[in-house]
């Protein structure tokens, strides 16, 4: 088993190093447009400052500031609507078929969720300025550890060996966050540790930020750290591997080109990492998932620990928005009784994805018992069905340790996701075979104890799409697969409030990518607002 290490094992001096890597840089009042920062020659003294400047980039995704959940480093932007996690998870499923949040006076998400949204929602901004921020403090990183820095200061090769991997990890992170500033708003202000600061940076396109990100992660696939060798919360090659494997399935969204090839190669690239499905599903998603048997399938998770990582993550948020009104079962999910009365609900569209015939699946953590399916008023808590795919107890029966914060690490990739891209790339010409392919569909539904495996001829692309569904539910992915399939705008496929229609009306098609957030284009001239918006 791989060796574990959470942020909070040393988040006493990532933090320090967080507050010093953010607190003088002015443009993080609305976004980090350049790299303003200045580490201490002092701090460097130390060698072991270097990993723990590292993980301060990590620190990022699960983090919104120094002094506890209510603390936001990015000025006029809200703890809660500013969580890297969290804002992913509104931005790519509130906004889809699969969630309805009930308190819609919450900034932001009554228009995402109604796909209304504006240029002036605070929930893009908190996604485009924590973005930006990685890739600030990866920037920073690398800027500290040229050779340059490190002979001036006489560092031991023993450090220096280590800083190879190190650096490999910033880029790695800094690509993640260009990939996702690429599929959320189609453009993003690029900056690397080589440009000159305290200047308005440039604006890439998609075309160029793919080119960016596939040629990053290419150049440091020799310096990252073999799959599954490095510590538990930490990235390596197959990190990368999923970056690129997603980056190409869509590919022909992003820039026209067909690159379903080049996904199915490095779907196998990961699968041959030694990477394996839990022997339960619902293990990927409790309290203990960084220790039980989801460590072998989760490939990249955004950690979060009740006790010293507090923060309004997408667990902390989906674990207590599942307790129902009714059913006040929050006591069985790890967290308070009453949790936060209702947030959460389930749009009709994914309730019916799990018909008779998935009853016994244990994806299936649907709850229906005195609810209607229909959500025809949205504050309405007690009409929509609510799951319980998440939880703050452990595998072993026990509760996380706090009943509010939870201890559940979001799986921001796993192996199941490289299961189902193998299978959409070989239908859709990338090679492979077509055993394969039905195979590690079959295995998804074996591990989840459904008997209804399917045979080749059952194997389409619409098919995929809904065992996505399944499979994937409330882990980020769906907005991206319904625009793959063209399915998110236009009138093919309407959802219950989709464009705030209760049964669901036609989008536009400039609604595949956000409007680019007002403040962020104050920041910089050089950023132009997405056509239609």
């Amino acid at each position: 088993m791989k060796p574990r290490f959470k942020i909070q094992n040393t988040i006493g001096i990532a933090l320090l190093l967080f507050a010093t890597l953010t607190s003088c840089t002015d443009d993080l009042d609305i976004v980090p447009n350049d790299d303003q920062t200045v580490l201490s020659e002092e701090l460097f003294t130390n060698e072991a400052a270097y990993k723990q400047v590292l993980a301060g980039i990590y620190a990022n995704l699960a983090l919104t500031g120094t002094d506890g959940a209510e603390n936001s480093n990015l000025k006029n932007i809200d703890a809660g609507t500013s969580q890297f996690g969290r804002v992913l998870l509104y931005v790519q499923t509130l906004s889809a078929d699969q969630m309805i949040w009930s308190y819609e006076n919450d900034p932001g998400a009554r228009e995402i969720q109604r796909n209304t949204w504006t240029a002036q929602n605070p929930l893009l901004l908190g996604m485009f300025s924590r973005a930006h921020l990685s890739i600030a403090l990866a920037n920073n990183f690398l800027r500290e550890t040229t050779d340059a820095k490190l002979d001036a200061r006489n560092v031991s090769t023993t450090t220096r060996t280590d800083i190879v991997a190190y650096r490999a990890e910033a880029r790695l992170m800094r690509a993640m966050a260009y990939y996702y500033m690429m599929d959320i708003f189609g453009k993003a202000n690029f900056v690397t540790e080589n440009d000159n600061l305290n200047s308005f940076p440039p604006v890439y396109e998609r075309g160029q930020l793919f080119d960016f990100i596939e040629s990053e992660l290419i150049a440091i696939d020799t310096d990252l750290i073999d799959s599954r060798q490095n510590e538990y919360g930490r990235a390596d090659k197959s990190v990368a591997y999923m970056v690129l494997a997603k980056m190409y399935l869509n590919a022909e969204v992003y820039i026209g080109e067909n690159h379903y090839t080049e996904c199915l190669t490095y779907c196998e690239k990961i699968m041959d990492g030694g990477y394996t499905l839990a022997p339960n599903y619902l293990h990927n998603f409790m309290a203990d998932n960084n220790t039980n048997s989801a460590v072998n399938e989760i490939i990249f998770p955004i950690v979060s620990d009740g006790t010293t990582t507090q923060n309004y993550g997408p667990t902390t948020v989906m674990v207590n928005g599942q307790v129902g009104s009714l059913e006040e079962n929050g006591l069985e999910l790890g967290v308070s009784k009453p949790g936060w009365g209702g947030a959460l609900r389930i749009r009709k569209q994914l309730a019916n994805l799990f018909d008779a015939s998935f009853a016994d699946d244990d994806r299936n953590t649907i709850i229906s018992a005195d609810r209607p399916i229909d959500i025809t008023e949205i504050s309405d808590k007690d009409t929509g069905y609510i799951i319980e795919k998440y939880s703050n107890a452990t595998s072993t029966g026990s509760a996380g340790a706090d009943q509010t914060f939870v201890d559940t690490d979001f799986p921001l990739f796993r192996l199941a996701d490289v299961y189902l891209m193998y299978a959409e790339a070989h239908l859709r010409g990338g090679g492979g075979t077509i055993s394969d392919a039905v195979g590690y569909v079959n295995a998804l539904r074996t591990r989840a104890h459904n008997p209804n495996t399917i045979s080749s001829g059952d194997l389409t692309l619409d098919f995929i799409l809904d065992e996505r569904a399944r499979e994937l539910h409330w882990e980020a992915h769906r907005r991206q697969d319904l625009i793959r399939y063209n399915k998110f705008t236009g009138g093919n496929y309407n959802w219950a409030w989709k464009g705030n229609g209760s049964n669901g009306i036609s989008l536009p098609s400039h609604f595949n990518v956000y409007p680019i957030p007002t403040g962020s284009i104050a920041a910089n001239p050089n950023l132009t607002q997405n056509t239609g918006y």
